[in-house]
């Protein structure tokens, strides 16, 4: 076993075994598969061990593999520090900054907020990851994050730069075939709109008194948009940000547009990153411009 290991060996062996097989990892890191497959069967010539059991289509870490792998992930996290601080020197505003943001806000806040961004800040590239899950931000899959929710994360700087309220909509059409409701409590009678594994709204259906299960949706998907699509298309209520709904006009709100509830918005960034100046200048408008968005509250729908 040689005591120099190549660090592009190493990486490799982490990104395939996170990820399960030589694809995905090709996918999330950009190098290719062949790639890939030589970096892992270089290391384990190096290291003189067996990494990986290969069959069908996936790669197995071996229980070798299962040891070795925290201290490779040690590697990255330190890798992934040198990279954080060199970024963090660097002080023109121009390059990529990477977003992570829900699929609700990066479809329907974020365009107008980031287009503005790019006419004063035309040297500025943006990349955006729309999921609803928590990036990680020390591995830099995000340089800055949108959440919905304080996060707890270690090492990042988190700031609370607006509340949005919830209303309820439905289209037209359905509120003349079923009628509309005039309580929160008559929505349990109604078809519902709502998420599968995501409890979200049932979490705010609860603070609103009314604990209902994930079957009160007659139609359940943890893809936010998908669920509005729903909604417009005419199934039943739904629930979104009046930002959003207000907006749609193929939707009207449900008991007059009353707040249903009302959902935090955390900007969250690395704190050596905190430091550049162009993930600062982001950072800063979109503390500047999702602030703004902040609504009075509404009447709660009793």
């Amino acid at each position: 076993m040689t005591d120099e290991l190549d660090w592009t060996q190493v990486h490799a062996f982490v990104r395939v075994a996170r990820h399960g097989s030589l694809s995905k990892a090709a996918r999330s890191s950009g190098v290719s598969q062949p790639t890939l497959g030589r970096r892992i069967q270089a290391l384990e010539r190096a290291l003189g061990v067996t990494l990986f059991d290969r069959g069908s289509g996936a790669l197995v870490p071996t229980p070798t593999a299962a040891t070795l792998l925290e201290h490779a992930d040690g590697m990255a996290a330190a890798a992934s520090r040198l990279s954080l601080a060199a970024s963090g020197r660097s002080q023109a505003i121009a390059g990529t900054v990477r977003l992570s943001a829900s699929e609700v806000m990066a479809t329907h806040l974020l365009p107008a907020i980031l287009v503005a961004l790019r006419r004063d800040e035309p040297r500025i590239d943006i990349e955006l990851v729309a999921s609803n899950d928590s990036g990680n931000l020390l591995r830099r899959e995000a340089d800055i994050a949108v959440r919905m929710y304080r996060p707890d994360q270690a090492d990042v700087i988190t700031r609370h730069v607006s509340d949005l309220p919830v209303a309820a909509y439905a289209t037209p059409g359905y509120l003349a075939r079923h009628g509309e409701p005039s309580s929160i409590a008559e929505v349990a009678d109604h078809e519902l709109v709502g998420h599968d594994t995501d409890e979200q709204l049932l979490r705010g259906f609860r603070r609103a008194g009314l604990p209902l299960g994930r079957e009160a949706f007659s139609f359940r998907c943890d893809d936010h948009t998908a669920c509005w699509q729903l909604v417009v298309a005419g199934w039943g209520i739904g629930f979104t940000l009046r930002q959003v709904g207000d907006a749609d006009a193929r939707v009207q709100p449900v008991f007059g547009g009353a707040d249903l509830d009302v959902l935090p918005v955390w900007l969250t960034a690395h704190a050596e990153l905190r430091t550049s100046a162009r993930v600062r200048r982001v950072y800063d408008h979109l503390a500047q411009t999702l602030g703004a968005l902040r609504a009075p509250a509404g009447t709660a729908a009793r």
